[in-house]
């Protein structure tokens, strides 16, 4: 008797912070539509005046990246930028014979003109945050270009992201990601619609409105003063860019978001390697929820709406939580309902939250149609896309939301890169990397049994109820059992 109620409350809740998570997500489509009637008027550096060109540094923290070291020295030779004002560092962690290889390649462009330093330490002290705290002791640029190892700028990147730092509030510029293997597998797919909606709707949509967003760790540049006056690098959660992008936020530093500008870059192409991201992301975001939620709440320098967005923001990850939650419950929930007729009224009160999923469609509409463009024929392309970025979404919340858990609670745990694989040059030797995990996670068990679980709530349509069965929530099962089916085979077929 009580815990048909419990199930019920806990439920609810789950579905009631969802749908005001997508309530947010709407607030910024309308937030990104109004932002692209606006003409951009801003003063800016001026290039081509000598006197207004200011020194930069690129740094390039990499750990290990034998694949695409070589493609990134290279790319980044070509950057359109005065030899005297410019700097870069390769912050290098690598604990592999690439240490040696990358030392003669940066001493070889060092040799035509490039100043180039190959840094590296005798530890792996904060990781990523460790190497970039590092390299600024010694930089000499005023302004701070950080690029991962998978990340290709165009040549002219710094001219058309630099000129912003005229004004001098700005402390930070992002540029939006591309992904140069977005159409490689389904995987990738998948992970490109996920990365494109964050990097037009909700980038563009908080920072239209002065609300904060976060330097991606990548992509982008700071003000070497803005990243010390915010306390500089720290490395005590797994996404120090979130981190250091509240902290600077909340000093009333303004970062400047730049939707046009793309920064082409290789998105993981097996599922252990997107595991081991998805699992840093939301766990870091979970961390920095914890850590910066009294912060947010009692500052006095932003408005009640930033902050309510602010915190959302950091929660993020948490609606994983929210939707497994409600993904477990949903097979008991569907035999209380038939069971139970005096809950009949709750449960039409509660199919008015399948405006949430209404909602989320017609938010990623407009983002996919920014990328790929309209008409029926995307449309009807976007509906496919919508229903399996969703179902393999919904797959991958055990994972996640043990990652935002281990994150609430304070677990701590390394830092696990994301291994890089150059698929254009590499092609199908990709399984040979070296650095692919060869296990198994001990999640994907129960990721297989949630599958089978699943399955049994697609069964269960047809035996409950008086009226020949119950198929109200037949597609939300069908979506959890081919999005669990498919990380977990996915995870068993690759073996890595």
């Amino acid at each position: 008797m009580y815990l048909q109620y419990f199930i019920i409350i806990i439920y609810t809740i789950a579905i009631v912070l969802i749908f005001l998570y997508s309530l947010a997500q709407l607030n910024l489509l309308f937030n990104y539509l109004s932002s692209r009637r606006k003409r951009e008027d801003c003063e800016k550096f001026d290039l081509d005046n000598p006197d207004e060109v200011p020194n930069v540094t690129i740094q390039l923290p990499v750990f290990n990246e034998m694949y695409v070291m070589e493609r990134l020295l290279d790319n980044i030779a070509l950057i359109e930028y005065p030899k005297d004002k410019l700097e870069i560092q390769v912050l290098d962690d690598s604990t592999d014979e690439t240490v040696h290889s990358t030392k003669e390649h940066v001493e070889k462009l060092a040799s035509i003109g490039l100043d180039i330093k190959h840094i590296t330490r005798s530890n792996r002290k904060g990781f990523k945050a460790g190497a970039l705290k590092e390299g600024l002791k010694i930089a000499k640029g005023e302004f701070i270009a950080i690029f991962d190892a998978d990340f290709l700028p165009q040549p002219n990147w710094l001219k058309r992201t630099i000129p912003y730092f005229k004004n001098e509030e700005i402390g930070v510029v992002q540029t939006r990601w591309g992904h140069i293997n977005r159409n490689y597998s389904l995987l990738t797919k998948i992970q490109a619609f996920a990365l494109d909606a964050h990097f037009t709707l909700e980038q563009v949509g908080r920072n239209s409105k002065g609300h904060f967003i976060n330097f991606n760790g990548t992509a982008g540049v700071w003000r070497k003063t803005c990243i010390e006056d915010a306390g500089n690098w720290e490395g005590d959660t797994l996404t120090e860019d979130l981190d250091l992008s509240y902290r600077a936020q909340l000093k009333k530093w303004k970062f400047k978001y730049l939707e046009n500008v793309e920064t082409p870059a290789e998105l993981p192409i097996v599922i252990s390697a997107a595991r081991s991201q998805q699992f840093r992301w939301n766990k870091g975001g979970a961390e920095n929820f914890r850590k910066m939620l009294w912060r947010v709440i009692k500052s006095k320098n932003i408005s009640t709406k930033t902050k309510v967005h602010g915190l959302l923001h950091l929660l993020n990850s948490s609606m994983f939580l929210s939707i497994f939650v409600v993904a477990v419950l949903s097979i008991p929930m569907l035999y209380i309902k038939n069971e139970y007729a005096h809950l009949r009224d709750y449960f039409y009160v509660m199919s008015f939250f399948v405006i949430s999923t209404i909602i989320f469609f017609v938010c990623y509409w407009f983002m996919y149609r920014n990328i790929y463009g309209s008409g029926f024929k995307k449309f009807f392309g976007y509906i496919g896309m919508f229903f399996t970025f969703f179902s393999i979404a919904m797959g991958f919340s055990l994972h996640n939301s043990i990652a935002v858990i281990e994150g609430h609670v304070g677990k701590k745990s390394e830092f696990v890169r994301t291994p890089k694989f150059n698929i254009k040059r590499f092609k199908d030797n990709w399984k040979t990397n070296k650095y692919l995990r060869k296990s198994v996670s001990k999640n994907v068990i129960l990721e297989g049994l949630l599958m089978l679980y699943f399955g049994f709530g697609l069964y269960s349509a047809f035996i409950v109820g008086d009226q020949g069965g119950d198929f109200g929530l037949f597609p939300f099962h069908l979506m959890l059992f081919i999005g669990f089916g498919y990380v977990f085979f996915k995870s068993i077929g690759s073996k890595v």
